[in-house]
């Protein structure tokens, strides 16, 4: 697959050559606080890259899913398309643009809640709660080229609480420089 001339390459943007640990963090703002430390004192941190590891998915139920909050549902996302479109159709036509907002609120309800209730009816009731997921890291892991890995390290070293960080870890999470 090739990228056109005028986009960047993302995938090789993010790409380090030879990348190799540099330390794991429990949190991205622990990640992020060592790289600023590392761009603090002078370090080429374009040589960087803070992967978030351990991937896992987490699905907060919000509650029960009922023919009220379906209707609810459907009829709140058919007002925003509704505005939308009320808004496009105002602009561009000779018409006034209240009238065409109203319109467009008033069709974009009704096909919202129609919308809703015949998704909701098909799908059997298979799903009858409502919630919110989201994709989080369980650990984040800063890397770096090889050519300058050594003295990120070194570097961390000298970073307030770092030694103290190290020597709570586990082993199994901690950089290779914990024996120093």
């Amino acid at each position: 697959m090739s990228v056109p001339p005028n986009r960047p390459d993302l995938r090789r943007a993010l790409m380090l050559e030879y990348p190799q640990h540099i330390a794991v963090y429990d949190t991205y703002e622990e990640a992020e606080k060592a790289v600023d430390h590392l761009a603090d004192n002078d370090f080429p941190v374009a040589n960087l890259c803070i992967v978030g590891t351990d991937l896992k998915t987490i699905e907060r139920v919000q509650g029960r899913k009922t023919w009220g909050t379906v209707l609810v549902s459907g009829l709140v996302s058919g007002i925003f398309t509704g505005v939308f479109i009320g808004l496009m159709l105002g602009l561009f036509s000779q018409g006034g643009l209240t009238e065409m907002l109203l319109v467009g609120i008033v069709l974009g309800a009704g096909f919202g809640i129609l919308q809703a209730v015949l998704s909701y009816a098909v799908g059997g009731r298979h799903r009858d709660f409502n919630s919110i997921t989201q994709t989080v890291a369980s650990r984040y892991e800063v890397l770096g080229e090889h050519k300058v890995a050594q003295q990120a390290r070194d570097l961390l070293q000298q970073m307030p609480g770092e030694r103290a960080r190290l020597w709570n870890q586990p082993a199994s999470q901690t950089t290779p420089t914990r024996d120093r």
